[in-house]
């Protein structure tokens, strides 16, 4: 796929904060010229870890200097490096001593700390990606722990993006492998920002969508050449993330990017999952996440929803007093379930709400079940696109035992107000029968004893 200057050019047209963004081999050579047409004759100051200093954070100090910018030390900062709260305030007070513009050179961890720092600082700021290991670069939120919660926190997109496909493209294959995770997950959050839309929860906004979904499949489609460290391969993948970015920076929220597969995600983060003494990437888990959202789906098409008792279904619906029981049965006590209370209720509908939703259900099931079958990818197909690049691909290897996941599954819409297909099989009762089935089907039951076989049954 040929990058479009023209599809970028209207992107950054509908951003609120991203002005300039270069995706080429060679780009580095464009860093000076990036910056003072951004910032005009503002300092710099290099923010960087060990790692991402050596790949490319001392040629583009060296470049920015030889270019005439005025610059302050480079900020390197020490292995390991986590995007926690308390590192944003660390490099806050670094970056307060002086009045200067942050160019950010690395991926998620190094962006979204000095993403966050700078906003803190009134700063816009620059980063230099080194490789394409998530959405986040154009996003305006960071990814950061605190309190042991890990949040989205509001703050501006960069204002300039410079990716180099030859410093990207030769990036360690995990890393690659984690970004496209992250941006397979945009076509199960497709599918649920259609149901949203169809059910008048959130509409579809046409110039977001088309940002994020029409190069999708285009950025997707070449796994083995992405592993294989292809540079045309690697700039059509990591335009497909940056265009999401740049649809939450135009909506100012998620919706384009995220549905289910980022609350499977986000759930797994907030307890602290961890494999072989390592955290999962995010794009692993929601890479993981994606493939799940697509079985859930699979088993929900192909029901006749037009059928749907709406009275018997809103006989069921839970008080509020038995769903925030429901939401501190779930999760631990604390600022998580506090939050997880008022997400949770946020979505929560009355009787009568419930009731018009599922009438219109019935009304646009037909038409809407094909345009989510069109977007949506097999299941098995995403698992072998996730492998090609040799990354997990379900709960298990990354240490999630099945009756944790059927827990997990009915938990995660729990955490967000985000509405997905986790909320309609909830309201239609059918969310545990679905999420039971899904881990019958990667977890078989043995065939050895009565007990073994009988164990997932009771699940329901």
């Amino acid at each position: 796929m040929t990058i479009s200057r023209a599809r970028i050019d209207a992107a950054l047209a509908a951003a609120t904060d991203t002005r300039h963004l270069t995706i080429e081999p060679g780009a580095l050579a464009t860093v000076a010229a990036a910056f003072s047409a951004t910032f005009g004759s503002r300092a710099a100051i290099v923010v960087a870890d060990a790692t991402t200093w050596s790949v490319a954070g001392q040629r583009v100090d060296g470049l920015l200097r030889a270019a005439g910018v005025a610059m302050l030390p480079s900020i390197v900062l020490p292995l390991p490096l986590h995007a926690d709260y308390e590192q944003v305030l660390a490099l806050q007070s670094r970056l307060a001593t002086d009045d200067v513009t942050p160019v950010a050179v690395g991926s998620g961890t190094i962006n979204d700390l000095t993403k966050l720092a700078a906003h803190r600082l009134g700063r816009p700021y620059m980063v230099v990606a080194t490789a394409a290991s998530m959405d986040g670069y154009a996003a305006f939120g960071a990814s950061i722990t605190r309190d042991g919660f890990k949040q989205t926190m509001a703050c501006a997109a960069p204002a300039a993006i410079v990716a180099d496909l030859e410093i990207v493209a030769a990036a360690p294959t995990p890393l690659t492998a984690a970004g496209y995770g992250d941006l397979i997950g945009k076509v199960p959050a497709g599918a649920d920002w259609l149901l949203a839309d169809a059910l008048e929860l959130e509409p579809i906004d046409p110039a977001a969508w088309a940002m994020v979904q029409h190069p999708l499949r285009a950025s997707l489609g070449e796994p083995d050449r992405l592993r294989d460290h292809d540079q045309d391969a690697t700039g059509a993948f990591f335009l497909g993330l940056v265009m999401s970015g740049l649809a939450m920076q135009a909506t100012q929220s998620s919706r384009p990017a995220s549905g289910a597969e980022h609350l499977i995600s986000h759930l797994w983060e907030m307890a602290g999952l961890t494999h072989a003494g390592q955290s999962p990437s995010h794009g692993t888990k929601v890479g993981i996440g994606t493939a799940l959202v697509s079985m859930l789906y699979e088993r929900l098409l192909p029901l006749d929803l037009t059928q749907i008792d709406a009275e018997a279904c809103v006989a069921a619906l839970p008080s509020v007093a038995a769903l925030e029981a429901t939401v501190r049965a779930a999760l631990p006590a604390g600022e998580i379930v506090d939050r997880a209370v008022v997400e949770s209720l946020a979505k929560h509908p009355t009787a009568d709400q419930l009731r018009a939703r599922l009438r219109l259900l019935r009304v646009s099931w037909p038409a809407l079940r094909e345009r989510i079958r069109e977007q949506l990818l097999p299941a098995e197909e995403v698992r072998q696109m996730l492998g090609t690049l040799g990354a997990a691909a379900t709960p298990a290897e990354i240490g999630v035992s099945s009756a944790r996941l059927h827990a997990d599954l009915l938990t995660a819409r729990l955490i967000r107000r985000r509405y997905t297909v986790l909320d309609l099989a909830a309201e239609l009762g059918l969310l545990d029968a679905l999420c039971a089935d899904v881990v019958r089907a990667l977890h078989p039951p043995g065939p050895t004893t009565s007990a073994t076989t009988r164990r997932p049954e009771a699940a329901n």
